[in-house]
């Protein structure tokens, strides 16, 4: 049975191992094992016994911003709603940690954050010009591909 938990540094290289194809397809930012370290309070794992199936990660912008980031299920877990339990997770995360409006999300499968709650909006009305720090570090940069999308809290749960 899959459970979530919050990260431990001892998780990291089987996080790293997870992402690594995703991260070869340009598909999430590779992050370092000092990065990930650095914001291991950030990331919760989907769990099978000891096993990592899957992560993502809550990262803070600003009071009102929050983000989620490096969202990834093991392809021999997906349709199994592991991906909607770690949203899920983030965005109860993000309210009791008292973000008071938004939480983003840079994707390519806006179809699943939609299927979420969560409405499309242009790049360029995100919020917080800070975001824009880690795009950098990506392999697409700066000809970005992929939908932002945001979750407003304080909507009624599903």
């Amino acid at each position: 049975m899959v459970k979530l938990v919050k990260a431990k540094l001892s998780d990291i290289p089987a996080m790293q191992k997870l992402v690594l194809q995703e991260v070869k397809d340009g598909i999430i930012l590779q992050r370092s094992d000092d990065e990930v370290s650095t914001n291991i309070r950030s990331y919760v794992l989907a769990k099978d016994g000891d096993r990592v199936v899957g992560y993502g990660a809550l990262h803070i912008h600003s009071m009102r911003l929050a983000e989620i980031r490096s969202l990834i299920v093991d392809s021999n877990y997906r349709g199994q709603n592991i991906g909607k339990d770690i949203v899920n997770f983030a965005l109860k995360e993000a309210k009791e940690l008292g973000v008071t409006q938004e939480v983003l999300v840079l994707t390519y499968l806006a179809d699943f954050f939609k299927k979420l709650g969560f409405v499309e909006i242009p790049k360029e009305t995100i919020p917080e010009h800070k975001i824009w720090a880690d795009c950098i570090k990506c392999i697409h940069f700066p000809i970005c591909n992929e939908i932002s999308l945001v979750y407003k809290l304080g909507q009624k749960d599903e």
